[in-house]
């Protein structure tokens, strides 16, 4: 029997006609499985000498049927590999792709504005003492100025010591960079900052950007000339223009902020124009405290210092209409406004472009 079995095996012409001969050898009802159960009904003497014939019967129909299929298997990949090609010319399968977030996009750009301006990018750690920033900035302790910054403070370590806090601005970064460059000096301080604030135009952690010029005989039209110039090449266009508003600010005196004209164009509201205005900016002449504190002399050197939300920035150029969603990680969000790594707006051609 069991040599019929295997010739069969053999001559199987594909796997569907071998698993076939499996099944009616080592099936449930195989012929195999029907000698197997047949010792249960043998005396002792004729179990023993006939369990080892069937199950030798058994393990080489097992191995002629494990044979035969590697070798059909074999047969098909190899008539495969023989039939089939692959078309390196077709596209490949789309895969999924990131891309690039709203505010990394306006950190760059604004970044290469600044670069053709001359520049450089300072930083500095996002969890502060409260010298670097309230004190030295002249917002002493009990200063009404520090009611106006929602703090998130730090438990201190070891007891005793001045809680730290999440910085509230990147303006500390203005006082480390004049402490450790002096002057003269031209930097802009990207980067986090918190404040306990949340609504469709505020956030507790949102980015900013600040700019401090120091040099001697540094004037207010500096400081207007260096606005209308960054806001006329972040926008990409020739129309802006630019309003100074009186205004208070502990750091700078005296203080303004800026604010710049809108106009309507095909029923929405976009900037350039003089149709209305909205406040972007907020800017001064550097405090003479300010430079002390710092380590320079304020009879010698003067400067002024401006800064605004990287964030707010996206939303009037890219069309954004709530800042909450800056920050949910939406994929289809960031699908819309994201930008390709590999086809980002520059502005890298100068301010002047």
């Amino acid at each position: 029997m069991a040599d019929d079995l295997i010739k069969q095996i053999q001559d199987a012409p594909d796997l569907q006609a071998l698993d076939a001969l499996r099944v009616a050898a080592l099936g449930k009802s195989g012929s195999i499985t029907a000698l197997l159960k047949s010792l249960g009904a043998m005396d002792a003497d004729t179990r023993t000498k006939e369990a080892p014939k069937i199950h030798a019967q058994r393990e080489a129909v097992s191995n002629a049927i494990a044979a035969r299929k590697d070798a059909l298997e074999a047969a098909v990949l190899e008539q495969r590999l023989a039939t089939e090609r692959v078309d390196l010319s077709l596209p490949s399968d789309a895969i999924p792709v990131g891309s690039v977030h709203p505010v990394s996009q306006v950190m760059d750009e604004l970044a290469e504005i600044f670069a053709d301006l001359g520049f450089a990018v300072a930083e500095g750690p996002e969890i502060e003492d409260q010298w670097h920033n309230f004190t030295a900035l002249n917002m002493p302790e009990a200063h009404p100025a520090r009611a106006m910054q929602d703090t998130f403070y730090v438990q201190p370590r070891n007891e005793g010591e001045e809680p730290r806090v999440l910085r509230t601005h990147t303006s500390p970064v203005q006082i480390r960079s004049m402490q450790a460059l002096g002057a003269p000096l031209r930097i802009i301080a990207p980067g986090r900052v918190y404040r306990s604030d949340s609504d469709a135009t505020h956030t507790p952690m949102f980015h900013q950007i600040e700019g401090l010029v120091i040099d001697r005989d540094i004037h207010m039209g500096h400081l207007k000339w260096t606005l209308e110039t960054f806001l006329k090449a972040f926008f990409e266009r020739d129309d802006v223009a630019i309003r100074m508003r009186p205004s208070y600010f502990p750091f700078t005196e005296p203080s303004a902020e800026i604010d710049i004209g809108w106009s309507m164009e095909k029923g929405r509201r976009v900037v350039g124009g003089q149709e209305g205005w909205m406040e972007v900016l907020g800017s001064g002449m550097v405090h003479p405290r300010v430079i002390a504190a710092a380590g320079l002399d304020p009879d010698e050197w003067q400067g002024f210092a401006f800064g605004t939300g990287v964030d707010r920035l996206a939303m009037l150029k890219y069309g954004m209409d709530d800042l909450r969603a800056f920050f949910d990680g939406d994929l289809r969000w960031l699908k819309h406004y994201g930008f390709s790594f590999l086809d980002v707006p520059t502005l890298s051609a100068g301010v002047g472009a």
